[in-house]
Protein backbone atom coordinates (compact mmCIF):
# COMPACT_ATOMS: atom_id res chain seq x y z
CA UNK A 1 0.00 0.00 0.00
CA UNK A 2 1.05 3.55 -0.78
CA UNK A 3 2.19 5.36 2.09
CA UNK A 4 1.48 9.27 1.82
CA UNK A 5 4.35 10.84 4.02
CA UNK A 6 4.95 14.37 5.15
CA UNK A 7 8.79 15.58 5.95
CA UNK A 8 9.01 18.16 8.15
CA UNK A 9 12.38 19.67 8.18
CA UNK A 10 13.51 22.11 10.80
CA UNK A 11 16.02 23.15 13.28
CA UNK A 12 13.71 22.79 15.83
CA UNK A 13 15.48 25.30 18.24
CA UNK A 14 13.28 24.22 20.28
CA UNK A 15 10.36 22.51 19.12
CA UNK A 16 7.64 24.30 20.26
CA UNK A 17 3.49 24.05 20.13
CA UNK A 18 3.83 25.56 16.78
CA UNK A 19 5.47 22.78 15.39
CA UNK A 20 3.35 20.10 16.62
CA UNK A 21 -0.25 22.18 15.53
CA UNK A 22 1.31 22.70 12.10
CA UNK A 23 2.40 19.45 11.63
CA UNK A 24 -1.07 18.05 12.97
CA UNK A 25 -3.12 20.56 11.06
CA UNK A 26 -0.95 19.32 7.87
CA UNK A 27 -1.46 15.59 8.33
CA UNK A 28 -5.44 15.55 8.83
CA UNK A 29 -5.30 18.43 5.99
CA UNK A 30 -3.59 16.27 2.68
CA UNK A 31 -4.85 12.80 5.00
CA UNK A 32 -0.98 12.28 5.66
CA UNK A 33 -0.66 8.51 7.09
CA UNK A 34 2.47 10.06 8.68
CA UNK A 35 5.06 13.18 9.43
CA UNK A 36 8.52 12.47 10.30
CA UNK A 37 10.10 15.21 12.07
CA UNK A 38 13.55 15.54 10.54
CA UNK A 39 15.71 18.35 12.68
CA UNK A 40 18.65 19.84 10.62
CA UNK A 41 22.36 19.25 12.11
CA UNK A 42 23.72 22.77 10.78
CA UNK A 43 20.81 24.66 8.80
CA UNK A 44 22.52 26.80 5.69
CA UNK A 45 20.20 30.17 6.08
CA UNK A 46 21.08 30.18 9.60
CA UNK A 47 23.15 31.75 12.18
CA UNK A 48 24.55 28.91 13.75
CA UNK A 49 25.73 30.29 17.42
CA UNK A 50 22.30 30.10 19.26
CA UNK A 51 21.21 26.56 17.97
CA UNK A 52 21.68 23.75 20.95
CA UNK A 53 23.66 20.87 20.14
CA UNK A 54 21.83 18.55 17.19
CA UNK A 55 21.56 15.29 20.03
CA UNK A 56 19.27 17.64 22.15
CA UNK A 57 16.99 19.08 19.74
CA UNK A 58 16.86 15.31 18.32
CA UNK A 59 15.49 14.39 22.28
CA UNK A 60 13.02 17.43 22.46
CA UNK A 61 11.35 16.53 18.97
CA UNK A 62 11.50 12.79 20.34
CA UNK A 63 9.86 13.67 23.24
CA UNK A 64 7.35 16.45 22.34
CA UNK A 65 5.59 14.12 19.63
CA UNK A 66 5.62 11.01 22.00
CA UNK A 67 2.41 9.19 22.05
CA UNK A 68 1.23 10.61 18.26
CA UNK A 69 1.11 7.59 16.71
CA UNK A 70 1.20 9.76 12.97
CA UNK A 71 4.59 11.45 14.40
CA UNK A 72 7.99 10.14 14.11
CA UNK A 73 11.56 11.85 14.30
CA UNK A 74 14.39 10.94 11.81
CA UNK A 75 18.37 11.19 12.51
CA UNK A 76 19.37 11.37 9.37
CA UNK A 77 20.16 14.83 8.94
CA UNK A 78 22.16 14.48 12.39
CA UNK A 79 23.81 10.88 11.18
CA UNK A 80 25.08 12.95 8.26
CA UNK A 81 26.48 16.07 9.95
CA UNK A 82 27.76 19.50 8.30
CA UNK A 83 25.28 21.73 6.57
CA UNK A 84 21.51 20.17 6.23
CA UNK A 85 20.25 20.42 2.66
CA UNK A 86 16.69 19.60 1.91
CA UNK A 87 17.70 18.14 -1.44
CA UNK A 88 20.30 15.55 0.39
CA UNK A 89 17.63 14.28 2.78
CA UNK A 90 14.56 14.00 0.04
CA UNK A 91 17.00 11.76 -1.63
CA UNK A 92 17.97 9.95 1.20
CA UNK A 93 13.83 9.95 1.86
CA UNK A 94 13.08 8.54 -1.76
CA UNK A 95 15.34 5.12 -1.29
CA UNK A 96 13.89 4.89 1.85
CA UNK A 97 10.31 5.14 0.82
CA UNK A 98 10.36 4.35 -3.41
CA UNK A 99 6.92 3.69 -3.78
CA UNK A 100 5.48 6.28 -1.49
CA UNK A 101 4.27 9.65 -1.84
CA UNK A 102 6.48 12.46 -0.39
CA UNK A 103 5.38 15.97 0.92
CA UNK A 104 7.87 17.99 1.97
CA UNK A 105 6.64 20.54 4.37
CA UNK A 106 7.81 24.06 5.56
CA UNK A 107 6.62 27.40 7.02
CA UNK A 108 5.88 30.52 5.13
CA UNK A 109 8.64 31.97 6.62
CA UNK A 110 11.17 30.49 5.05
CA UNK A 111 10.24 30.91 1.69
CA UNK A 112 12.06 34.44 1.70
CA UNK A 113 14.93 31.49 0.95
CA UNK A 114 13.76 29.54 -1.42
CA UNK A 115 15.54 31.47 -4.28
CA UNK A 116 19.07 29.88 -2.31
CA UNK A 117 18.03 26.05 -1.86
CA UNK A 118 20.61 24.29 -3.43
CA UNK A 119 19.01 22.11 -6.10
CA UNK A 120 15.45 23.44 -5.94
CA UNK A 121 14.34 22.09 -9.29
CA UNK A 122 14.89 18.45 -8.58
CA UNK A 123 13.48 18.58 -5.14
CA UNK A 124 10.19 19.81 -6.42
CA UNK A 125 10.44 16.75 -8.90
CA UNK A 126 10.34 14.37 -6.30
CA UNK A 127 8.03 15.27 -3.52
CA UNK A 128 5.09 17.74 -3.08
CA UNK A 129 5.89 20.75 -1.95
CA UNK A 130 3.51 21.87 0.76
CA UNK A 131 3.70 25.30 2.67
CA UNK A 132 1.91 26.27 5.93
CA UNK A 133 0.66 29.97 6.38
CA UNK A 134 2.00 31.27 9.32
CA UNK A 135 1.30 34.83 11.17
CA UNK A 136 3.68 38.05 10.51
CA UNK A 137 4.59 36.19 6.91
CA UNK A 138 2.08 36.99 4.16
CA UNK A 139 2.77 34.73 1.05
CA UNK A 140 3.68 36.79 -1.99
CA UNK A 141 4.72 35.79 -5.10
CA UNK A 142 3.79 31.68 -4.23
CA UNK A 143 5.67 29.68 -7.37
CA UNK A 144 2.94 27.25 -9.25
CA UNK A 145 4.89 24.05 -7.78
CA UNK A 146 3.99 25.41 -4.47
CA UNK A 147 0.56 24.05 -2.47
CA UNK A 148 -0.40 26.47 0.71
CA UNK A 149 -2.50 25.15 3.27
CA UNK A 150 -3.63 27.62 5.92
CA UNK A 151 -3.15 26.41 9.32
CA UNK A 152 -4.34 28.06 13.01
CA UNK A 153 -2.52 31.24 13.89
CA UNK A 154 -0.69 30.28 16.75
CA UNK A 155 2.43 32.71 16.69
CA UNK A 156 5.01 31.33 19.04
CA UNK A 157 8.50 31.12 17.48
CA UNK A 158 11.55 29.05 18.73
CA UNK A 159 13.69 32.93 18.97
CA UNK A 160 10.82 33.82 21.28
CA UNK A 161 11.13 30.87 23.63
CA UNK A 162 15.20 31.23 23.60
CA UNK A 163 14.93 35.02 24.60
CA UNK A 164 12.56 34.37 27.20
CA UNK A 165 14.56 31.63 28.82
CA UNK A 166 17.64 33.89 28.19
CA UNK A 167 15.28 36.63 30.00
CA UNK A 168 14.64 34.20 32.93
CA UNK A 169 10.83 34.44 31.87
CA UNK A 170 8.18 32.04 31.61
CA UNK A 171 7.97 29.51 28.72
CA UNK A 172 6.14 26.94 30.57
CA UNK A 173 2.97 26.87 27.98
CA UNK A 174 4.67 27.27 24.93
CA UNK A 175 6.75 24.13 24.50
CA UNK A 176 5.09 20.36 25.50
CA UNK A 177 6.01 19.99 29.41
CA UNK A 178 8.43 17.05 28.33
CA UNK A 179 10.72 19.36 26.24
CA UNK A 180 10.25 22.33 29.06
CA UNK A 181 11.51 19.92 31.64
CA UNK A 182 14.65 18.63 29.29
CA UNK A 183 15.57 22.47 28.50
CA UNK A 184 15.65 23.17 32.34
CA UNK A 185 17.44 19.62 33.46
CA UNK A 186 19.92 20.52 30.41
CA UNK A 187 20.14 24.02 31.23
CA UNK A 188 19.68 25.00 27.45
CA UNK A 189 19.21 28.52 26.03
CA UNK A 190 21.39 30.26 29.35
Amino acid sequence: MKLKLGILGGTFNPVHLGHLILAEEIREKLGLDKVVFVPAYLPPHKNNSEIAPALDRYNMVRLAICGNRHFSVSDIEIKRKGRSYTIDTIRRFKKIYPKDELYFITGSDLLKYLKDWKDLKEIIKMVRFIVATRPGYPLKKIPDYIQTIPIRAVDISAFQIRQAIKKNKSFRYLVPGPVFNYINKHNLYR
